[in-house]
């Protein structure tokens, strides 16, 4: 597997770890980060033997989020530079853009992705786990969404996902106060779906969950998510005509015919992707 500065991944038998490595302190995101993020997503949601995706930080924190010191050089040159025209805020239009790919990436992918949570998920955490299908967390976690005290309006994704997975209401406390708050708040209001007593339990729930995922017609699950993607932001009849269309595609299927001769010979299926 390709060799990165950010990350580093471990596949084992379909599942596939990324792992953040900084070089920033508490796994900050840096230069690095938001160049290799998108394009290892862009591959994991092509590559065949990758049945199900954990995201997790090495070492005591998930991540501090953006690595302001070492993203000085790209910003800095969008601030107190220049005489301020649309040229240069087109330039800083791109930037944003483009370093909103890492988390637009890992929410398009195919591939269902848990977030195993550690420690501080400040800021771009927040970001990388909102785009996340399940988030785990372990009870020394602890969940930020910082923008606002360093005078900066969250724009990589927490503001757009967060309703939808906590709701309104605690979207905008978190937001308008950058106030930080502990696992239990965390289960509670529903970032995270767990709260395991340890770093080491919490990685192993992922796992155990993945391995569970990666078990079952990867097809059907890539549809699964798809779907449900999709019918995010429509009406319950869009939906629904939605997934008649997607079955009428891609129901028949080996898998399909693996599935129903497994039951019939009381045995496990073992499904191919086929």
């Amino acid at each position: 597997m390709a060799e990165y500065k950010s990350l580093r991944l471990e596949k084992n038998e379909g599942v596939v770890e990324v792992v953040l490595i900084g070089p920033g302190k508490g796994n900050a995101m840096g230069p690095d980060f938001w160049r290799e993020m998108p394009e290892v997503f862009t591959k994991l949601d092509r590559d065949a033997e990758a049945r199900a995706i954990i995201v997790r930080g090495e070492g005591d924190n998930f991540s501090y989020g953006l690595d302001l010191a070492a993203m000085m050089g790209d910003l800095g040159r969008h601030f107190g530079a220049g005489e301020n025209l649309a040229a240069e805020r087109t330039r800083l239009l791109d930037l944003v853009g483009d370093m909103q790919k890492a988390f637009d990436n890992v929410a398009a992918c195919r591939k269902p992705v848990i977030a195993a949570i550690s420690g501080w998920c400040i800021g771009g955490g927040l970001d990388l786990i909102a785009a996340c299908d399940i988030r785990l967390c372990s009870a020394d976690a602890r969940f930020s969404l910082r923008e606002v005290k360093v005078a900066i309006v969250a724009d990589l994704g927490s503001l757009q996902r967060l309703p939808r997975i906590i709701g309104e209401g605690a979207t905008r406390e978190l937001a308008f106060t950058g106030k930080d708050i502990a696992a239990s708040r965390a289960l509670q209001i529903g970032l995270v779906s767990d709260v395991y007593e340890t770093r080491d339990a919490v990685l192993e729930a992922a796992r155990k969950l993945a391995r569970e995922i990666a078990g079952n017609p990867p097809l059907v699950v890539q549809g699964i998510k798809r779907v449900m993607n999709y019918c995010a932001d429509k009406s319950v009849a869009d939906g629904l005509g939605y997934v008649a269309v997607w079955n009428s595609a891609f129901l028949q299927s080996a898998d399909l015919v693996e599935a129903m001769t497994a039951f019939r010979e009381r045995r496990a299926p073992q499904f191919k992707g086929e």
